[in-house]
């Protein structure tokens, strides 16, 4: 018999959701609590009025206690309805980390209108499929941002979508709206959505192809801010450092700045990744948290040695987004004098962290283990069997925050999901006897050389032990005899001796592991290309390597 589903009271709100027994379930469990994001912003500005809520430091400090965050949200929503827009309407977002991007966030979720959220490297291409593919209402750009002059874009972007009737700029509009002629005092009060309505639409994080889109909703979402917090020790005291995109999930949950607010803390922008910006930031602000990637955390901990900048008040730092190999992960914390946590999770839902109170060879030799008693995981083989306990295998999941399907994409959920609401994440992982998951790549990431499966990662994590190492990335290239064979590009530090490729392949040889892992050939390069959040873009590697090949 199908299993009923929960129903929807809103047309357009909502993607495939969780079957009624599950729904009631997490309800009774009081993981979902009947919140949104507006009532929570509402909330802490009547708790705590006066408290700073956000800090935008550049290019002139600006901060926002809650009570004005809140009556910001309240006038911008009111804006945006006299324009036309409200619940259900999608607008596509893509500003840097500047305080606007928190005020357009709350204001669209008091009305029930839906952030579509595109990263500050989109161009034409991405953006044109959201604003197309979602039949967005508005979409809210900065006037220039690192060099690019996103009003352009706008311009064509709207030329060919019909249903686009607005562009509100931060900055100087050109033939736009400038954002700040939109707010207005409320005419009435504000209706907002249900909980268990979508709240926003994310991006899938894959590095190849037009991103599905994620729906959240504010129930689910809300619950894994709430876990998240509990777990990272997140507090009224906290001050965390938003380095990344702020609409990635990662830096906007993962405790991140929804976090931070969540808890009645304080979220710091911070304009531009570099140590050089950063660090001075974590001194002037006293930052106490922050998330980084794994290329990034690299940068810092070497940059710690280097830079004068007082970093006593940082305290935990989370590195996520990628696999974090055990050699980097142990350097980290004593660079910067803080603790580490790892985080292993996806926007589509489930988060892993390792725990403050973990021993420090698990915190640096695992990802983690989710956030709820109810995350349900599943390590599978090719054929959806499980695996045996500690063997790799294909991550499952299913939960009380992870999703039952992309939004408008009923052929995809086809194969991404199971036929009883597991999510198919991708991962190849395995599970330790405490229930921490350790990841091995991603399985289309894995490569087969003349049959014998090597993951990146553990390569990878072999490199990066050699002292002149200061980052690698394997990738498979096209063999006409075994198929495929292995590449690693590498950074060498900047204080290293030269080093020849026969060298590196004899240090990993002498590591002890099979032959057949051994790379292949080496390259070094002073840089890896990215995606949007600073993740290493395997298919931008592997795509240099097939043009190598071909001259």
């Amino acid at each position: 018999m199908t299993a009923r589903r929960a129903p929807a009271t809103t047309p357009g709100l909502h993607a495939p959701t969780w079957p009624l027994r599950f729904a009631q379930h997490y309800r009774a469990a009081g993981h979902w609590r009947g919140e949104t994001f507006g009532g929570m912003l509402r909330d802490r500005a009547a708790a705590h009025p006066d408290r700073t809520a956000l800090v935008d430091p550049a290019p002139t400090r600006r901060t926002w206690t809650y009570r004005e965050l809140d009556e910001r949200a309240d006038r911008l929503a009111a804006g945006f309805l006299a324009r036309g827009i409200g619940k259900g309407d999608r607008v596509v977002l893509q500003l840097p980390n500047v305080g606007e991007f928190v005020e357009v966030v709350f204001a669209l979720f008091r009305i029930g209108a839906l952030p579509v959220y595109a990263l500050p490297a989109h161009r034409d291409t991405e953006i044109g499929y959201f604003c197309s593919f979602t039949e967005a209402t508005a979409y809210v750009v900065p006037d220039v941002h690192a060099g690019f002059d996103h009003r352009v874009l706008a311009s064509k972007v709207r030329a060919r979508t019909p249903s686009l009737r607005h562009v509100f700029v931060v900055g100087d509009p050109g033939e736009h709206t400038a954002l700040s002629d939109v707010p207005c005092d409320p005419t009435a009060p504000l209706t907002g959505p249900e909980p268990q309505e979508i709240a926003f639409l994310q991006l899938s994080g894959g590095t190849t192809g037009v991103p599905k889109l994620i729906p959240r909703t504010h129930d689910d979402y809300l619950y894994s801010l709430r876990g998240s917090n509990e777990i990272c020790g997140v507090d009224e005291d906290t001050r965390f450092l938003v380095v990344l995109p702020a609409a990635h999930n990662f830096p906007m949950s993962s405790p991140g700045w929804l976090g931070a607010l969540y808890a009645g803390g304080t979220a710091v922008l911070c304009p531009e990744p570099a140590p050089q910006t950063a660090f001075p930031l974590i001194e002037r602000e006293r930052i106490t948290m922050t998330g980084l990637v794994p290329p990034l955390a690299l940068v810092w901990t070497q940059a710690a040695t280097e830079h004068p900048h007082d970093l006593s008040s940082l305290d935990v730092v989370l590195v996520g987004g990628a696999k974090f190999s055990s050699e980097a992960a142990r350097r980290l914390a004593p660079a910067l004098g803080c603790r580490l946590q790892q985080v292993f999770g996806m926007a589509e839902g489930l988060v892993n962290y390792t725990r403050l109170e973990d021993d420090p060879e698990t915190v640096v030799t695992t990802q983690g283990r989710p956030i709820s008693p109810d995350d349900e995981v599943r390590i599978v083989d090719d054929a959806d069997r499980d695996v045996p306990e500690g063997a790799f295998g294909h991550l499952l999941t299913r939960g009380p925050y992870t999703i039952r399907g992309y939004w408008r994409a009923p052929e995809h959920n086809a194969t991404a999901f199971t036929d009883d609401g597991f999510y198919r994440t991708g991962d190849i992982v395995r599970r330790t006897p405490t229930g921490h998951l350790v990841v091995e790549g991603r399985a289309k990431d894995q490569i087969n050389r003349g049959g014998e499966k090597i993951a990146p990662e553990e390569v990878e994590n072999i490199v990066l032990g050699h002292p002149a190492v200061h980052d690698v990335s394997v990738v498979a290239v096209a063999d006409p005899f075994l198929g495929e064979r292995t590449l690693a590009y590498v950074i060498l530090r900047a204080d290293a001796e030269p080093l020849r490729p026969a060298d590196l392949k004899r240090y990993v040889r002498e590591r002890g592991v099979a032959a057949y892992k051994v790379p292949d050939r080496v390259a070094f390069v002073d840089a890896f290309p990215q995606t949007g959040i600073g993740k290493v873009s395997k298919q931008g590697l592997r795509s240099t390597a097939a043009t190598a090949e071909q001259h």
